[in-house]
């Protein structure tokens, strides 16, 4: 679903004048250019949607699917995920038309810097910053800072996040999605009394195992997680620090050789407390939503729910946490790196952790206590949330009357 279908359907429920659904449906600034490297040439983008809150964030993604409509699909979303985690931040998202598998890693660096090349005027600590996101990575955001700075004749660290830890980035990065999603959940299963559980997760890369092994520690029987290649299914509980040994050796959680073989649509049908979607969007649709048995969703990953879906989920009487909340944990760690950079300070892991817990625990509790009180499902409730703290922060600067 497109941002502006979202609108026009949630616009009644938060009550939306027309000026108001106006100044939502609308990115404030939408940057693209042609990036040429070695011969070719490739589209980038950069959608600026809203800075109400505080500069842009958002990440950037290489992938061969990138176009306008996508970036800004997404960059409206970063605005309601910083405004629901309560960040100081707006919403953006930039990215660029490739495949970057198919770059040497020279190619890979210059085309890198050549997106700075063409954005730069329009980034910085203060304006927008970026981050990783699809098929980027810390020394892709390490060569844009060098190449910012090396433009600008200035240092400015918080100009974009996720870096390389000797170049200014955060500790817990690493594991900041899924340790905010696990925050969320520990709350969750409090709220409903939650006593069983067990626990499914569809997708075993950086959020999906690290949320695997956060689980297991904490008690959680983890009875399966799958990848690309399959799933994996045991029901007295996986081992997960071998599961996690298995995958870093044959590259497939299917190699396990003391569980049951399972295909991923399987894995969300389990009999189990907890699914965690943590791999691909439009995973639950209507035509298996209804075979869906678990108590709690977590949405680990982005957009894991069609709308259909989600209707036969909130008649099941399941609890959807929905993405913009579920895996805001990211986007967290991400603001205290810029805010660490900005004060040129380092914070401990231990700080971070806390921080991380005591931000997203007042939020969840917050859209608790609102969601208690309305007539709409969680997910809604979240929406309504984050759209109300956009448009309060509009007024505030005298863009709303």
């Amino acid at each position: 679903m497109s941002f502006q279908e979202f609108l026009n359907k949630i616009a009644p429920l938060a009550n939306l004048t027309k000026p108001e659904l106006k100044l939502l449906s609308t990115p404030q600034k939408v940057w693209k250019a042609q990036l040429n490297v070695s011969g070719k040439s490739y589209s980038a983008y950069r959608v600026q949607f809203n800075n109400a809150r505080g500069p842009y964030k958002g990440g950037i993604r290489f992938h061969p699917e990138v176009n306008k409509q996508e970036v800004t699909n997404l960059a409206f979303w970063m605005t309601l995920k910083t405004a629901v985690a309560d960040l100081p931040l707006g919403g953006a998202k930039g990215g660029i038309t490739v495949d970057p598998k198919q770059l040497s890693l020279a190619e890979l660096e210059e085309l890198s810097r050549a997106y700075i090349r063409a954005f730069y005027l329009h980034l910085g600590s203060g304006k927008d910053i970026p981050a990783p996101d699809v098929y980027t990575t810390p020394q892709i955001m390490a060569w844009m800072l060098d190449e910012y700075e090396t433009i600008t004749g200035k240092k400015d660290p918080g100009m974009i996040t996720g870096k390389p830890l000797e170049y200014g980035g955060s500790k817990v990065r690493d594991i900041a999605t899924a340790l905010g999603g696990f925050y969320i959940l520990e709350e969750a299963v409090k709220k409903i009394g939650l006593k069983n559980k067990t626990v499914a997760i569809q997708g075993f890369g950086n959020a999906g195992s690290n949320m695997a092994r956060l689980l297991s520690k904490a008690g959680y029987c983890v009875v399966a997680v799958s990848d690309s290649q399959g799933a994996i299914y045991s029901a007295q509980g996986l081992d997960i620090e071998k599961v996690i040994y298995v995958k870093e050796k044959t590259g497939t959680v299917c190699k396990v050789s003391d569980a049951a073989k399972i295909s991923n649509e399987q894995l969300l049908q389990l009999d189990a407390d907890i699914l965690v979607p943590s791999a691909l969007s439009e995973a639950i649709t209507e035509k298996n939503a209804a075979q869906v048995k678990a108590k709690i969703v977590l949405e680990l990953a982005n957009g894991p729910t069609t709308p259909e879906a989600n209707e036969i989920l909130q008649a099941k009487n399941i609890l959807v946490i929905p993405d913009i909340l579920a895996n805001s944990g990211g986007v967290t760690v991400s603001c205290f790196e810029w805010q660490q950079n900005l004060a040129r300070s380092s914070w401990t892991e231990s700080e971070i952790k806390r921080q991380l817990k005591e931000k997203l625990v007042n939020v969840f509790n917050q859209l608790w206590q609102d969601y208690q009180k309305s007539n709409y499902d969680f997910r809604t409730t979240a929406y309504l949330y984050a759209i109300k703290k956009v448009l309060a922060a509009e007024r505030r600067r005298g863009r709303l009357s």
